[in-house]
């Protein structure tokens, strides 16, 4: 049974984003739209918690069930929801369209009740060399999040 998912993001950049996954093996394919950013690379991340009661300050640290430190999407050691980097055009506008492997939408692996945030800056992937990398990315402030919920099929 195929699996559906959005997140509305909402902050100082507004969004929809959807997740959908045929079966539980397969990958998670992420698209949507992300506006009012400034042009260029934002960091993109799914957040431990569903929570936005102190707005994007209480989704906590990124999903990392596996202890690991913060890398590139395609990175063996990386958190499973480090997404990196979308980018956003002159207009301010990020399309988004990703499969990702290391998410589900059930299982041990859902993201489903947790909190996509998009940031300020560039995701410098753990590569950077700041203090900041291996955790975040250093991909400063909180621009937008929202709560990943199930959606109609």
């Amino acid at each position: 049974m195929p699996f559906k998912a959005v997140c509305v993001l909402n902050g100082e950049v507004k969004g929809t984003i959807f997740f959908e996954q045929a079966i539980d093996s397969d990958p998670v394919k992420v698209t949507g739209t992300v506006t009012g950013l400034k042009p260029g690379d934002h960091g993109f991340h799914i957040h431990e918690f569903g929570d936005n009661t102190n707005g994007c300050m209480s989704t906590g640290a990124h999903f990392n069930p596996n202890g690991k430190t913060h890398g590139a999407p395609n990175a063996e050691e990386r958190h499973a929801g480090d997404m990196g980097n979308i980018v956003a055009d002159a207009s301010g506008e990020a399309k988004v369209d990703l499969t990702v492997s290391q998410i589900a939408l059930s299982g041990a692996m859902n993201v489903v009740g947790r909190s996509l945030v998009v940031h300020a800056d560039p995701d410098d992937l753990g590569l950077g060399g700041h203090e900041l990398s291996k955790t975040t990315g250093n991909a400063g402030a909180r621009l937008a999040c929202g709560v990943i919920g199930l959606c109609k099929m």
